[in-house]
Parts: structure tokens; C-alpha cells; sequence
């Protein structure tokens, strides 16, 4: 049985090269990297933004992006993606006339890896989204879940310097994408979410990065309405989660986990003491930058 509908594919020879250098002893090594290769976006016929990713899913990464500027709606009808990977270029055309002239000037710079954007009018909605209040998110999942992303074959596992983005449904990973900013494999949740009708109030977000403001804006603009990462949190993050009634969990590893925000959704029904500590080769992964995690 496949463990996730979409899945890393770190065989891809797309995906990451193989590189010859030196290791602390003077030995020559041979190492893979992540490929970054630019994507240029076009909503209709206007430019918006030149993406740097790993190049995987590019309908599902404009989409998901589009939405969560703000640039498309729920109800737009999107008539065709079409990709061209010979000039790294995609493009989203809907039924609906666009033109965002004036809200490309209003965007500003965000902490996800000196590459994400959030555009002003997003907080006004943010404000007004109300997450549902009845989901419920259990520790036994939590558990289930950081040991199944965890072994997963992954990008990540074969050369590090990428995120990971899971989008889950109680102790089931459902969707696991990469790219080398967090933002992007964000977006390609979402994407995917809005191109198969995904309904967020039953989803856990699961991501391998910060906790950041991004982060917490996105999720809620999603609708999803628990966020978790093996990583910690920024102080806005925090506060914006709060603000949303997002249930935020951090730093988990192994038995161990942080709720800074919307307890009241958490079931704690499993003994921590039952659950493995993190086997060696993660937890060594776990001590890198965060930039590699």
C-alpha cells in the first residue's frame, strides 16, 4: 500500500546532483544537493512572482501560492494550468479577469528563508477566519506521525538543505512535499487542497520548519486548524496563533512536545513513556541549522 497519496521522490534525478568535494579528513567524497532552479508565475496574462524551488509539482505551487495571496478566490473557476519547463515558466488562467498591479506593490518581505511574501490585505482576512472550534488532535497521533515522516524516504534524508510540509488526517500522513523554502512546500499543500477539494477542519499540518508567522498565517488561511513541527517557534507566531485559536505544537521529538497555543483541542491519550525515543540518526539530524531542516 503507497504510505502517501504524494510523496518525495528522492530517486528523482531532477530532484538533487550528485557532487564530488572533500570531507574533514582531506577525503574525496561524493555527495548529493537539492537542485534550485528559478519558476516565473503568471496569473493570466500578468508576471507575479519568480519562485526559486526544486521544481517538483509546479501546478500545485502556483496554485496554492495565488491562494494564499490572496489571488484567487475560493469560488474561481481555474480554466488550465500550463507549464513550460524548458523556460521555467507556469502559468494559472481562470475564468474570472484579474489584474493585481496595485497589490504587488503592497507585499512585504517575510522571515521564510529571505524568500516568502505576505501581502498587507491578508491580515484583514486572517482576522475574520474562525478555525473549527470542535477538532480535536491526539497525542497517540502525534506519536504515529513524527515516526512515520520521519523514516519516510525523503529529499531530506539524501541531501538535508530542504523543508518538509505534511498535510495529515489524524495519525495518517496524507500529503508529503519539499522544496527548499518552507513557503513553497506550504503552497503545495494548498495547492493541492484547492485542485482536489480538500476539506482542511479534520487536517493537521505538519512541518519541519519554524513556527513562524508565515507559517501560523498560512495554515489559518487554509482552514486547518492544528499546526506541529519537530522545530520551535517565533514570539509572533505564537501570538498570532493565539489570536486565530490555532492549536500550535513545537519541538516535537520522540516522546517529547510544546503546546503554546489552543490546548483545549489537544487529547492526551497516550502514555509518553510507552513511545521510543528518537533513534540517533534523526536526532543528529534534529542539532542541524535550521536551514537544512
Amino acid at each position: 500500500m503507497k504510505e502517501f497519496f504524494i510523496g518525495p521522490d528522492p530517486d528523482d534525478p531532477r530532484l538533487s546532483v550528485p557532487v564530488t568535494g572533500r570531507d574533514h579528513d582531506g577525503a574525496e567524497i561524493e555527495t548529493h544537493v537539492v537542485t534550485e532552479r528559478p519558476l516565473t508565475l503568471f496569473l493570466n496574462g500578468q508576471e507575479i512572482v519568480t519562485m526559486m524551488t526544486i521544481g517538483d509539482y509546479p501546478d500545485l505551487l502556483a496554485a496554492g501560492y495565488l491562494f494564499n495571496q490572496n489571488m484567487l478566490r475560493a469560488d474561481d473557476e481555474i480554466t488550465a494550468i500550463e507549464h513550460d519547463d524548458d523556460l521555467d515558466v507556469v502559468v494559472v488562467r481562470t475564468k474570472r479577469e484579474t489584474d493585481y498591479e496595485e497589490k504587488l506593490k503592497k507585499k512585504t518581505q517575510t522571515s521564510g528563508c529571505a524568500q516568502g511574501t505576505v501581502f498587507g490585505d491578508l491580515m484583514e482576512e486572517f482576522e475574520e477566519t474562525q478555525l473549527d472550534p470542535e477538532a480535536r488532535v491526539h497525542t497517540s497521533w502525534l506519536y504515529q506521525l513524527q515516526k512515520k515522516i520521519n523514516t519516510a524516504p525523503s529529499l531530506y534524508l539524501k541531501a538535508g538543505a530542504i523543508h518538509g510540509c505534511v498535510l495529515c488526517r489524524e495519525g495518517e500522513p496524507l500529503i508529503y512535499v519539499e522544496d527548499v523554502g518552507r513557503h513553497n512546500a506550504v503552497d503545495k499543500i494548498a495547492g493541492y487542497m484547492i485542485l482536489n477539494d480538500i476539506a482542511p477542519r479534520d487536517k493537521i499540518f505538519y512541518t519541519t520548519g519554524r513556527l513562524t508567522s508565515e507559517m501560523v498565517i498560512k495554515t489559518v488561511k487554509m482552514g486547518i486548524p492544528v499546526l506541529c513541527s519537530r522545530s520551535g517557534f517565533t514570539a509572533w507566531g505564537v501570538d498570532l496563533a493565539r489570536q486565530a485559536g490555532l492549536t500550535l505544537i513545537g519541538r516535537m521529538r520522540g516522546r517529547r512536545f510544546v503546546v503554546l497555543s489552543g490546548e483545549d483541542r489537544v487529547v492526551y491519550d497516550a502514555d509518553p513513556e510507552s513511545v521510543a525515543e528518537e533513534a540517533a540518526k534523526h536526532a543528529r539530524k534534529a542539532s542541524q541549522p535550521e536551514e537544512a531542516i
